[in-house]
């Protein structure tokens, strides 16, 4: 038996019984098959059904805001955010526990779509005011579509900062140590800075503080109902 700080005892589990590595499994096999798969199955395709579009778009279905966090853009995309989960993400099972783990990382992935929505409502309606036209609006409704486990990863990366916020993080780019409660404050604190500034960039900023957001959110409900402690 080994002690988990939130919960007690824990039997050991094996990479098999892992949440984490499970999941690492699914978007790699998934980014397989966008690659592998035939034109008009895999690829674009796939992206067309279970991408996060925006709900004034021809392509928006009601799973997507599930399945996009599966999807990935090339395969920089896929190792960095798949890096991160087995980083941090395997600290945090553990201090969760499995079951409860995969709920707040589906919880963080979908939370982290519904506010890329909302800021997607946000452009569209600067949109009506300089292009009034409908089919102008209908392309740009279109066009807008979200994959990556990016959103999902940043609760991950919040936990982690929250369950112990005093283990030191070693940054890359500068190589200098931080306390895990101040590289989550500034990486937050960035993403925000970022997606304020840099609203015509590809990259979902505001997905990553939704993340981050709903992780924060069920955290300390989950800590007033007293169904973990940190």
């Amino acid at each position: 038996m080994d002690r988990n700080p939130v919960f007690g005892p824990r039997s050991s589990r094996t990479w098999s019984e892992s949440v984490v590595m499970n999941l690492i499994i699914l978007n790699v096999v998934v980014f397989l098959a966008q690659r592998l798969l035939p034109q008009g199955i895999g690829g674009e395709r796939m992206v067309d059904l279970f991408g996060l579009h925006f709900w004034k778009g021809q392509e928006f279905r009601i799973w997507q805001p599930l399945t996009y966090m599966f999807l990935h853009g090339g395969f920089d995309h896929l190792f960095f955010n798949m890096f991160a989960l087995w980083m941090f993400g395997r600290v945090l099972e553990y201090d969760l526990g499995s079951k409860r783990f995969l709920t707040y990382y589906l919880i963080c992935g979908v939370g982290a779509g519904l506010c890329n929505l909302g800021v997607n409502w946000i452009e569209f309606q600067n949109y009506l005011t300089r292009y009034p036209e409908q089919v102008v609006l209908r392309e740009w409704a279109d066009h807008v579509v979200t994959i990556g486990a990016s959103g999902a990863v940043f609760g991950v990366l919040l936990a982690f900062g929250m369950f112990h916020p005093n283990d030191r993080i070693m940054l890359l780019i500068p190589p200098i140590p931080m306390r895990a409660k101040w590289f989550v404050v500034a990486y937050g604190l960035l993403e925000l800075f970022l997606g304020v500034t840099q609203t015509g960039s590809h990259i979902a900023h505001f997905a990553h503080v939704g993340g981050m957001l709903f992780g924060f959110l069920l955290l300390v409900g989950w800590k007033r109902t007293g169904k973990i402690y940190y």
